[in-house]
């Protein structure tokens, strides 16, 4: 185990490596991009790097204090995140953390701190932090992870090392899907594009019971006519159920308009994520209005970022769907 069987993202790695390699970390990093890219495993790796009992400048993952980082209960890394029942992180749990950082480490290396996501923090919370960052505590590290860092204070990030993180390859992920989880070529290629480069995003998950559901949203979202306000208002019911299936949705709805217009202009089934739609995608893209599908991929990535900091689900997905029908 280590840095070297993390699939993806060299460059940001070896940035890390030669840090640790010169003893020149910066004492908070802000880990920026899309959401399920690899953003906390490679934060996990580097607070595991600093406590790894059995190597230098990488990590076995299998000593104690590696063990001890990956179930959560390592005494000088901690994970901050919203608590239960909460939609933000509280100025309450950064007093804490201020509080901790400046104790003595039990393991007598740094003491760690990650922050996700982070742009969940509160106003009163980002300012609370920036105290830290201003005067960070001796041999404390933050990491900051954000899927879009212009959610945080322009003055919390100034004070950050910022490390941007791209979607993997999709050839990266079927051959990962391949070798890792046996999974046929045909199958694995189909998962990879729909990932869109997020490797978390399609681990574990059941591709027939994908297929379906995305025939299902095709049914959904084709049965909606002109100005057919109720048919959008019983269908943001149906998908407002629960907030991990309204960002699942989102995000196909998303890939879709992309891909009509992707393919539109490339005519190149190599850029299309819903390769088993294609056939549609091609008959769709030949009527495509540029406008009128940059403005739905807009409203898309906005409601994802409104579900994200838990507005309602019912009415953010009314919103879309209803200028969807007045535009149709």
């Amino acid at each position: 185990m280590g840095f070297a069987e993390i699939l993806g993202h060299q460059k940001q790695l070896e940035i890390l490596r030669q840090a640790l390699k010169r003893g020149r970390l910066h004492h908070a990093y802000l880990f920026v991009g899309a959401d399920g890219v690899g953003k906390r495993t490679i934060a996990l790796a580097l607070a595991k790097t600093l406590h790894c009992s059995a190597t230098t400048g990488d990590f076995c993952g299998e000593c104690a204090n590696c063990a001890r980082v990956r179930d959560r209960n390592h005494p000088d890394v901690r994970i901050i995140e919203p608590l239960a029942g909460k939609k933000e992180i509280s100025i309450q749990q950064i007093r804490e953390l201020e509080k901790e950082l400046n104790f003595r480490s039990f393991s007598g290396k740094r003491k760690i701190a990650i922050l996700d996501p982070a742009t969940l923090m509160n106003l009163a919370a980002q300012n609370a932090l920036l105290k830290t960052l201003e005067e960070p505590p001796q041999d404390s590290l933050l990491i900051l992870i954000a899927s879009n860092g212009g959610a945080l204070l322009p003055t919390l990030r100034s004070r950050c090392l910022r490390v941007t993180f791209g979607p993997l390859a999709r050839e990266l992920i079927t051959g990962f899907l391949v070798s890792s989880k046996g999974l046929e070529a045909e199958t694995a290629e189909f998962l990879a594009a729909m990932s869109q480069g997020r490797l978390s995003a399609i681990v574990g998950i059941d591709p027939q019971k994908l297929l379906d559901r995305r025939r299902e949203w095709v049914r959904l979202v084709s049965s909606l006519g002109t100005a057919d306000y109720r048919a959008a208002m019983d269908a943001a019911e149906v998908l407002a159920g629960s907030k991990e299936n309204c960002l699942t949705f989102l995000e196909w709805v998303e890939s879709w308009f992309r891909d009509l217009l992707t393919y539109g202009f490339t005519r190149n089934r190599e850029d299309v994520i819903n390769i088993d739609m294609l056939s549609q995608i091609q008959k769709h893209s030949a009527s495509i209005d540029c406008g009128r599908l940059f403005a739905r991929i807009a409203e898309a990535r906005a409601a994802v970022e409104g579900i994200q900091r838990n507005l309602n689900r019912r009415m953010t997905m009314e919103n879309l769907l209803l200028n969807t029908v007045e535009a149709s």
